[in-house]
């Protein structure tokens, strides 16, 4: 219970953890960990600060890679603790001593962190002078060790004159044993004490590591020491086997953590020593394939290699000293969001800020090139001495790494970490294109790297194991029962159904075996079917019957079938991934290997290697398990720079505006101005490192290429019709990601529009979107989804938006269709936002970047990111308007479907802001839920939407809804003045419930104001009214006139007029209390408001006519449904009546009489006139009021299925109406929604 003590230990996450010292009194929960307690100390660097029972600040932050060494001086009664063997001074003193007083290493982490202790079984990596660790180092092991290695360096540096006979020294580094028997007896002798010691992790990197480190000192190539080979030779010749696997096992475990938990230096020199070693050891043949086969991805996170780890701490790493100058992107004015011009100082900056960004991009590239050159030797394919070579030793391993990572995606202390993922991604691409090319070299015929693909027989010859991920088809099991024909004809796959019942009955005799095995299988996996019986080691959750069993002779090529015989013929030798063999992957003697399958669509060009197809393959999946997350994360540090060089300065702003006399404001704000420039200083100095390991030009052409990749796989695979059901899901995903990347990550770094064949690229890809959105083979929803979302971004920009309009004619109108397509069968908020954006930028008063409405309230608010620059296509709303015009069954389809959902979604709106402000009328307070207010914004923003999709149709087709000899034309007419007229009353109406709502000015309602969506109605109006023919404007004012819900006032409030004014009176100045179209100039050209008050003086003139020659009607002529229009007709058989208006409307989906239940079977006028019964009535009214009889007859059997659910919200004219959003077409037959109205004159 005396001395000084030290234990270290190695941070692998940056998480929340408390390390340090308790005794055994020490009870530990939950709540409470190490520091928590009286006698518990502990160091926390995640939130620098220590603990005991009470915390103050203490140290500096950790990150992954970092040593923490604890120390304890019972003598003196302190605890401190040392950051890679920096001191962060004591951290605690008195601390509780005496007899029975026994301290203890002690930690408490958060879930998912991990950490590594050392307490002395290996060599502590910062020792401190008169600290012991708690475990003594095998000193007589080690004084052992010593002496037999300096017998061996005698013997390697002496050799024998035999000539003279005598002992002369000889350059070491030449040393070869060429079987002198003096010296191999001398050298078994030695070998027969060292290599038992050899298998102690101590001894090894102790004494073995900086032996074999020493050697590569002296610098120059690896291969100018081939001493270190020849040791090899000799531990594999002196050494029992097991003594050799247990050495370099230890050996590179010992590698990995010293290269991992190095500190980064200016010149990276340690991690360059370390990364020497391993690739001299590998490039031993043998023991190369030992640590391939057993421990390179069995034993250790040999990724880890390939990782080159950013420095949190910039001071400590040198990057002062390598980038003395920092500099950053000041020049962004974020109200204009204009660039100023750069001035001479910054100029200067930016360029001495780029020399140290170069100088850094040396010296790691020379890291980067070591790590080439280890995959190098791990693919290397032509070293078959002792069994198979290197690269299908590594390609097994190598999938079943990545099935390790697909399977265990909630547990992160499996996975391989993202930082990692994204090093080794580009590591490998460097590797297999220099494979790849080489091969192309050799094989003229073969394509080059830049044309590589996956060819599409890999997704459905059971070749490849892809797990348990998703297909584009769905689940393997039911895409190879019903593609079975299609696999016979197309790839001359046979499945025999025979087969399939044996290894079906195979499989139900493995599952009794290995009951344990199958028991902890998931569910997903089970749904496939049971796994293989396989070693402890390979248990894989997700391989299932029919992925193993395409992966058999089950699947073979085509041959006539044999007749049904005993089980035994059929069984069959499966593969799984440690068992194949080169042959099994590369083929031979007329077995195609991996490409078995070729379908007649693909080239008979040879591609490359089928094993560097598979790695291909793998690399892509690699990009989809973590790489894209990585890069997205890593931009944080870019938005960091960014928002501290906006405070920076609008802080400036301030002290140059700060009077003189208030020098307390100003001390405060140079205080501010000081803490700014430090963290900029260090942030643009570990962006700098950031730019040069993640998005440096050649990672982003890495990223390129597999786009690339994707792009001409998918293309590939979609010629092969059905069968392209089966590529996995993540080919699509990737291919989207990486375009998100590059345009999103990568700059302004590096541009996009520098690579080479950028824009072909980008068509290619705008032609996968356009065509696959819709594909009926693609069937799981959260692809579809994707590849919608994806489409949708893709029009937003005019670059990718002109990649669109290059694609072949019948593409577009294919994709244009399938956008047209009816709103009820599908997702269809996507598609609305596409429609939307073609169009923005045409609309009425729909030119605008920002919300104008919030730069008047408040303009910081103003930058909403989806609002991009208007890019309208009129390439593409062409398109539209033909298909409009030529499908007559299209267009009403659609329509309807438009008019249904906007009837839905500003009845949600309606309801959602009722509720709003019933809570905000309270007298308690209440916060309404922030969800609901999301909700409602874009319920809202979805009205909007749906708005400027029926103005963009008017626009382009009003004879979709103007040329009344089209069949529902007009009943398409009336259903969108009936919804105009809604919007506008609720919206318009003085001090009614929008408005509350709209000047409460909540969090998450920004976009709610009355702009957004009058002008969108108001672009409808003038397109029906204005910009029309003398006809069209006539029909269509008769039926905005004709709809009870109608009012001029709602027309005038768009100018202003809160009264209704004569006709030919000026116009009133604008009342800034209310809106008015004339304050939004800015936004508004003066053609357009020419065109409103155009139409208001129309309107008041049609209506003050129509007031005059309408004849006054009684009450009991009017129709008993919506009192607004007289009876026009009269139901057969019970008599009843209604207007035609309403009749029409009910038949659509339902034919019993509104009263009385009784099943119409006709309809009849009131001059006696029989009608045949149907859903539709081809003309409804006339278009003067009252409605006249001049064409009522029905068309039977033409409402197409779109129309069975039509929504309408009418509260109707000269009624007291308790309004309730409903979803039947008639609220008096439904049982949910019933609204109650008195009729009033």
């Amino acid at each position: 219970y005396k001395g000084k003590w030290i234990y270290e230990v190695l941070i692998s996450s940056q998480g929340l953890m408390q390390i340090g010292w308790c005794t055994l009194n020490c009870r530990f929960n939950q709540e409470e960990g190490v520091g928590d307690t009286p006698d518990s100390y502990a160091y926390d660097g995640n939130r620098v600060r220590k603990w005991n029972v009470t915390t103050t600040n203490y140290g500096k932050s950790w990150a992954a890679g970092d040593i923490v060494s604890c120390l304890i001086d019972l003598d003196e009664g302190s605890i401190s603790f040392c950051l890679n063997g920096v001191s962060l001074g004591t951290a605690f003193d008195n601390i509780s001593r005496g007899s029975g007083m026994a301290y203890f290493p002690a930690i408490s982490l958060s879930f998912k962190e991990s950490v590594a202790f050392n307490f002395g079984s290996r060599p502590l990596r910062y020792p401190l002078t008169g600290y012991r660790p708690l475990q003594d180092k095998p000193a007589t092991d080690l004084v052992k060790a010593h002496k037999l290695l300096g017998y061996l360096k005698n013997v390697i540096n002496i050799g024998i004159d035999i000539s003279e006979g005598k002992l002369v020294e000889r350059d070491s580094s030449t040393w070869q044993l060429h079987g002198e028997p003096t010296v191999l007896i001398t050298l078994a002798h030695i070998f027969n004490n060292f290599a038992p010691l050899m298998c102690k992790v101590y001894l090894v990197e102790d004494v073995l590591m900086n032996f074999l480190l020493s050697i590569l000192e002296g610098g120059g190539a690896v291969e100018a020491h081939p001493l270190i080979q020849q040791l090899l030779d000799l531990m594999w010749l002196l050494m029992e086997d097991y003594e050799v696997h247990e050495c370099l096992k230890q050996l590179l475990m010992s590698l990995l953590r010293a290269y991992r938990f190095s500190p980064i230096v200016p010149d990276l020199g340690l991690q360059i020593h370390y990364l020497r070693l391993t690739i001299a050891i590998l490039k031993h043949e043998k023991s190369r394939k030992y640590l391939l086969h057993n421990v390179l991805f069995d034993v250790l996170r040999s990724v880890v290699f390939f990782y080159i780890k950013s420095p949190l701490r910039v001071e400590e790493a040198g990057l002062q000293e390598l980038i003395p100058t920092t500099w950053w992107p000041n020049r962004f004015n974020k109200e204009t969001k204009e660039v100023k011009e750069e001035s001479a100082e910054e100029r200067l900056r930016r360029r001495a800020y780029e020399r140290g960004c170069q100088r850094l991009k040396k010296r790691i590239e020379v890291v980067e090139e070591l790590q080439v050159q280890i995959l190098k030797l791990l693919l290397n394919n032509k070293d078959h001495g002792g069994g198979g070579a290197s690269r299908y030793i590594f390609l097994n391993k190598f999938r079943k790494f990545l099935q390790e990572n697909a399977s265990n995606r909630g547990n992160l202390t499996v996975l391989c970490p993202p930082e990692y993922m994204v090093c080794f991604l580009h590591r490998l691409i460097s590797a297999l294109r220099l494979y790849w090319d080489e091969y192309k070299l050799k094989n003229p015929s073969a394509l080059s790297s830049e044309d590589a693909y996956v060819p599409p027989q890999l997704f459905y010859n059971g070749k490849v194991d892809y797990f348990d991920l998703q297909r584009l088809g769905g689940l393997l099991s039911h895409l190879k029962k019903t593609l079975k024909d299609d696999l016979a004809s197309k790839a001359s796959i046979l499945i025999d159904p025979a087969e399939i019942q044996a290894v079906t009955m195979d499989d139900l005799d493995e599952d009794e075996e290995s009951a344990l095995s199958t028991a902890q299988r998931p569910a997903a996996a089970l749904a496939i079917g049971g796994a293989l019986a396989r070693p402890s080691w390979l248990s894989s959750p997700t391989l299932g019957r029919a992925n193993r069993f395409l992966s058999t002779a089950a699947v073979s090529l085509m041959t006539p079938r044999r007749s049904p015989g005993a089980l035994e013929k059929v069984k069959v030798r499966t593969l799984n991934m440690e068992q194949r063999t080169e042959e099994d992957i590369e083929g031979s003697h007329g077995n195609e290997g991996l490409l078995l399958g070729k379908p007649s669509e693909e080239p008979e060009q040879q591609i490359t290697e089928n094993s560097l197809l598979e790695i291909l393959d793998g690399i892509v999946m690699m990009y989809n398990l973590s790489v894209h997350q990585q890069l997205g994360k890593m931009v944080g540090v870019s938005d960091d720079v960014n928002e501290y060089a906006m405070a920076l300065k609008d802080t400036e702003e301030k002290i140059s505006r700060c009077p003189k006399r208030r020098i307390d404001i100003c001390e405060e704000l140079l205080k501010s101005q000081k803490v700014f420039s430090e963290k900029l200083n260090h942030l643009s100095r570990r962006l700098a490192w950031i730019n040069v390991t993640i998005y440096s030009k050649e990672k982003m052409q890495d990223i390129y290429w597999l786009l690339r990749v994707c792009i001409r796989t998918i293309e590939h695979g979609d010629r092969v019709g059905s069968l392209f059901a089966f590529m996995p899901e993540f080919y699509l995903s990737v291919a989207m990601n990486t375009y998100s990347a590059l345009k999103n990550y990568f700059s302004p770094v590096n541009s996009m529009e520098e690579l080479p064949g950028y824009e072909e690229t980008l068509t290619h890809l705008a032609a996968i979107l356009a065509k696959h959105f819709a594909d009926s083979r693609i069937v799981g929803t959260d692809i579809r989804d994707s590849l919608m979302q994806a489409l949708a971004s893709y029009v937003c920009y005019p670059h990718s938006l002109r990649a669109v309009e290059r694609i072949p004619e019948d593409q577009r109108i294919s994709m244009m269709r399938n956008l047209l397509a009816p709103y009820e069968q599908r997702p269809w908020a996507q598609t609305n936002w596409i429609l939307v954006r073609l169009w923005r930028g045409c609309g009425f008063g729909y030119r605008y970047t920002r919300l104008p409405h919030l730069l008047k309230t408040k303009p910081e608010d103003a930058n909403l990111p989806s609002l991009q620059k208007p890019c309208p296509s009129t390439l593409l709303q062409r398109h539209m308007a033909d298909l409009l015009r030529s499908d007559r069954e299209m267009a009403p389809s659609f329509l309807n479907s438009v008019l249904n959902q906007l009837n839905w979604a500003f009845s949600e709106f309606i309801g959602m802001i009722q509720e709003i402000q019933q809570a905000a009328e309270r007298l308690e307070r209440n916060f309404v839920d922030s969800r609901q207010l999301k909700v409602c914004a874009t319920c809202f923003d979805l009205s909007v939407s749906l708005l400027r999709v029926l103005e963009m149709t008017v626009t382009l087709a009003p004879e979709i809804f103007l040329d009344w000899s089209r069949p529902s034309s007009e009943l398409l007419l009336r259903r969108l003045a009936q919804l105009l007229n809604q919007v506008l009353n609720r919206v318009t109406a003085e001090r009614n419930l929008f408005d509350r709502v709209v000047n409460l000015r909540l969090p998450g309602l920004e976009s709610v104001d009355h702009y957004p969506i009058l002008v969108a109605v108001t672009g409808i109006l003038v397109r029906l009214l204005v910009d029309t023919n003398f006809q069209g404007a006539e029909r269509a004012t008769a039926v905005l006139l004709a709809d009870p819900c109608f009012q001029l006032r709602s027309i005038q409030y768009l100018l202003g007029h809160t009264e209704p004014v004569a006709l030919g009176v000026a116009s009133s100045s604008t009342d800034k209390k209310h809106f008015s179209l004339q304050s939004y100039t800015d936004y508004i050209s003066q053609e357009e408001l020419a065109k409103v008050e155009q139409m208001l003086g129309h309107l008041s003139e049609e209506s003050k006519q129509a007031a005059a020659s309408t004849l006054p009607t009684s009450e009991e002529d009017l129709c008993p449904i919506c009192y607004a229009h007289p009876i026009s007709a009269v139901f057969k058989p019970c008599s009843h009546k209604s207007c035609k208006a309403c009749i029409n409307q009910h038949l659509m989906n339902n034919k019993d009489c509104f009263f009385c239940k009784a099943t119409i079977t006709g309809c009849l006028d009131p001059a006696g006139q029989g009608r045949m019964p149907g859903p539709l009535l081809r003309r409804v009214g006339s278009t003067s009021l009252p409605p006249s009889s001049e064409d009522t007859s029905v068309k039977g059997g033409c409402c197409s299925a779109q129309l069975s659910s039509l929504l309408f919200i009418t509260p109707l004219a000269g009624q007291v109406l308790l309004y309730a959003p409903f979803r039947s077409h008639c609220p008096l037959q439904s049982p949910e929604f019933r609204y109650i109205s008195y009729h009033f004159h």
